[in-house]
């Protein structure tokens, strides 16, 4: 089932009563969501990304815009009749009731021509619960299952009503790491089995890159950018985008476009082709962690100045494949510089400093006013 939502603007009163000023939920959130794709709502808290589900699956009504199913104009329509399956972050289920009793309670509200009898919904049940792959604990309760067998149980009901649109909010949250991983990949799993357009909001970037066919990144109720998620994070559109995917965050410095260079401080990281220059200009250099390409000596002690980035050593974290050295530069926009390094180039520092080359791919060039990210400036651009 496609999703087309166009122009939607979700306001809500001020608390502070004092305030006559809207907020402004989502604003202007413009966007087709594809049929059969899993599509990922990232943002950090208060972004919007929650809103915009609840007006997909109806539990609000937007203030502007439109909601269409297919062709389907759905904005008005209550949220019982627009055939969504919704997913919550608490798993939201009756305690007192077992597993089977908990999946069949949306089938037992069925009415009509639509209404199944004990078999037909035991049926539906079982079906179900194998696909989630919770068959053998039908007959347990919530509270004698665990975090992820309780995820599983939310989700089979959602699917039991064989839903047209999938909504899942935050449905990883309460677990631990490792269920997460086991969990995450069994979401993707079911999606892909029963081809249902499902919409993922999380706020963890790793998590919705792992599993999303698309991301939509959101900020205050905008869409920043969206697309394949290696697109995002290869070339994000602007600083922020750049600063909320990757773990460890992106290392930002201020720098400067002079004298036929990229320069960050006073280093001189980069040299740039007469067509990608244009005037001098300050801008943000930003450089992935695993960005960084470690430089050594020549044998005698003496380590090469030209295009690297110059910073003072404070530690240095083997993690086995990786190891991470932790520095800073004067120009950095934060604490500490983190690069990423494969363990077997750790090098041995000269002094207190350490000095590294930076792959192009891995460097991305903002406009220190607007923070909208200029392109050409290297090969990942």
């Amino acid at each position: 089932m496609k999703i087309v939502l166009e122009h939607l603007t979700k306001r809500f009163p001020n608390k502070n009563r004092k305030i006559k000023e809207e907020v402004i939920a989502v604003d202007d959130f413009t966007h087709e969501i594809p049929d059969g794709k899993l599509i990922g709502l990232l943002g950090p808290s208060g972004c919007g990304k929650s809103t915009v589900l609840n007006l997909i699956s109806g539990l609000e009504k937007p203030t502007e815009g439109k909601i269409y199913f297919g062709d389907d104009d759905v904005t008005d329509l209550p949220p019982e009749n627009r055939g969504v399956g919704l997913v919550f972050q608490n798993y939201a289920l009756y305690p007192h009731l077992t597993v089977k009793e908990n999946i069949r309670f949306p089938l037992e509200n069925l009415r009509g021509k639509d209404k199944l009898t004990k078999d037909q919904m035991d049926s539906k049940v079982r079906e179900v619960a194998k696909l989630v792959q919770i068959e053998n604990l039908l007959d347990r309760k919530p509270g004698e299952m665990s975090g992820g067998q309780q995820q599983r149980v939310a989700i089979a009901r959602a699917l039991v009503k064989k839903p047209r649109v999938l909504l899942l909010d935050e449905p990883l949250s309460n677990l631990d790491a490792r269920l997460r991983l086991q969990t995450r990949e069994e979401l993707k799993r079911i999606q892909l089995e029963t081809g249902i357009t499902t919409i993922f909001v999380t706020h963890d970037q790793e998590e919705a890159m792992s599993i999303c066919d698309s991301l939509v990144v959101m900020e205050k109720g905008h869409i920043m950018q969206h697309g394949a998620p290696q697109d995002v994070y290869d070339q994000p559109e602007d600083l922020f985008v750049a600063k909320f995917l990757g773990t460890p965050q992106i290392n930002v410095f201020k720098g400067e476009i002079r004298d036929d260079a990229l320069f960050i401080g006073k280093d001189r990281i980069m040299e740039l082709n007469e067509e990608n220059l244009g005037e001098s200009r300050k801008v943000y250099v930003a450089v992935r962690p695993e960005g960084f390409v470690a430089v050594t000596d020549d044998g005698q002690g003496q380590v090469k100045n030209e295009n690297c980035l110059h910073c003072d050593f404070r530690k240095m974290e083997v993690m086995g494949r990786d190891t991470s050295i932790i520095c800073t530069h004067e120009a950095f926009e934060g604490t500490v510089v983190r690069a990423i390094i494969p363990s077997e180039t750790r090098p041995r520092f000269i002094g207190g400093e350490v000095s590294f080359y930076i792959k192009p791919s891995k460097v991305h060039v903002f406009d220190a006013v607007t923070e909208d990210v200029i392109r050409g400036i290297t090969d990942g651009e």
